[in-house]
């Protein structure tokens, strides 16, 4: 049997509030017949108000699910009651019904035929690119244009002076970005777009003509981008706009076999998408990787990366000069809880430093504190206190969960570091394990 997870990971797998509280309503013994688990899958068949029990079954691998209920929610309350279950011990073993066999295989089946897929694609693509050089040549003229003016747009920025921008509507950088859009530099439009949005605090000034600066930096490098390093390029090629396929990231990316600690996860919702970050770090190697999911509003998110385990798995690697963002490439076994390594503040701060230095556009790093305790300034914000006394400014909008969970004891943390502190994200305690922030 694999090693049950707690419930806050099991809870964590919930699409929404309701569900994990509708779970605990179905995660009763009475409830539920013919359970049973091994070390891949739990399985079930639980009592609805048709006459027919739903069957429920869940790979814990990925983890997926399976119900017959009609619910469009997934995980729905029964694979999460299902799991409740399993991980208070309510679940013992057993041989799996033909209806959980067969799912199980054809799911290794669909994997198999994906695999093959991506391979075929892999394939398809690099001959297409090798077709039709025209069209990137156009992709490329268009992009060139498009920065040409964003630089010159930049230019009149600093040139009128930033104190008009304190007054300034929204259409000043929405148009700037809209223009990046027509010139297909789609991520490079996001950051100029995200502009409106710095803070009218004090000291803003500054960090806008910071923004400006980074701007100009990357329009600058992708200007010569024939004489940078091949890493450094494709950054400057994903920061203007240039995406990589999966297949070709599967098939010729950089690939590293590691136990991936799962250390946090973050939603972040537009009107059109909203972006999943899984924050890892690898046992052996100590590195960093992000794992990155987007769906429409409303509709599910990968959540087989679940905060609190660790999963031995090959990831393939985005190329640039700092690689971070990554593909699960291949699973060698079920998640089994963990907690990861953390270290001190110096060694954050020391690596983020590094990864800056190759990457300049870096807007947030994964950090993994140990022994970290909650402090207080004589200004009313709140840190976090590593065992040399060196500390880091925590952002926390609600801090009292964070509060409570500690104690005034040493935990460890694990967040996004921002030019504006350190984003809380999960922390483990010595009794009460992971606790989802």
């Amino acid at each position: 049997m694999s090693d049950r997870w707690d419930r806050e990971q099991v809870l964590g797998l919930a699409p929404d509030a309701a569900s994990a509280k509708a779970a605990g309503g179905v995660a009763k013994p009475t409830t539920w017949s013919g359970t049973g688990g091994d070390d891949g899958a739990v399985w079930g068949e639980c009592r609805g108000s048709g006459k027919s029990a739903y069957q429920v079954s869940v790979d814990l691998a990925e983890p997926a699910f399976r119900c017959s209920c009609p619910s469009r929610k997934f995980p729905c309350k029964h694979a999460l009651g299902l799991l409740l279950l399993w991980s208070d011990g309510e679940v013992g073993g057993g041989a799996r019904p033909p209806w959980v066999a067969e799912w199980l295989q054809e799911r290794d089946g669909r994997a198999q035929r994906a695999l093959e897929r991506r391979v075929t694609a892999a394939t398809k693509t690099k001959d297409t690119k090798t077709r039709v050089p025209k069209t990137a040549e156009r992709r490329e003229r268009r992009v060139g244009e498009g920065l040409a003016e964003l630089d010159q747009w930049l230019r009149d920025q600093v040139e009128h002076g930033l104190a008009q921008a304190e007054k300034a509507p929204y259409r000043l950088w929405d148009d700037a970005a809209r223009r990046l859009v027509d010139a297909q530099a789609g991520a490079l439009a996001g950051q100029v777009k995200a502009l409106a949005a710095v803070p009218r605090q004090p000291g803003w000034p500054g960090r806008l003509l910071a923004e400006y600066a980074l701007l100009r930096l990357l329009v600058r490098a992708y200007q010569r981008r024939d004489e940078l390093p091949a890493a450094l390029r494709d950054t400057v090629r994903t920061r203007v706009g240039f995406t990589v396929a999966q297949e070709d990231v599967l098939s010729d990316g950089e690939r590293l076999r590691d136990r991936w600690c799962v250390t946090a996860s973050r939603d972040v919702a537009t009107d059109q998408l909203t972006t999943r970050r899984v924050w890892l770090r690898g046992r052996a190697s100590g590195r960093p990787a992000l794992v990155l999911s987007f769906a429409a509003p409303g509709r599910p998110l990968d959540a087989s990366l679940v905060v609190g385990t660790a999963v031995d798995a090959e990831l393939a690697f985005y190329p640039g000069a700092q690689p971070l963002r990554a593909l699960v490439a291949r699973r060698h076994g079920a998640p089994e809880p963990a907690v990861p390594t953390g270290t001190s503040v110096r060694a954050v701060l020391d690596e983020h430093a590094a990864a800056l230095a190759r990457d300049p556009w870096l807007d947030r790093w994964p950090a993994v504190l140990a022994a970290g305790r909650l402090g207080w300034t004589a200004q009313g914000r709140l840190h976090v206190i590593d065992d040399a006394g060196e500390v880091l400014p925590l952002r926390a909008a609600e801090p009292w969960r964070l509060l409570a969970v500690s104690g005034g004891n040493p935990v460890t943390l694990a967040g996004e570091w921002t030019p504006s502190g350190l984003r809380a994200l999960a922390v483990w305690h010595r009794t009460e394990g992971v606790v989802i922030l």
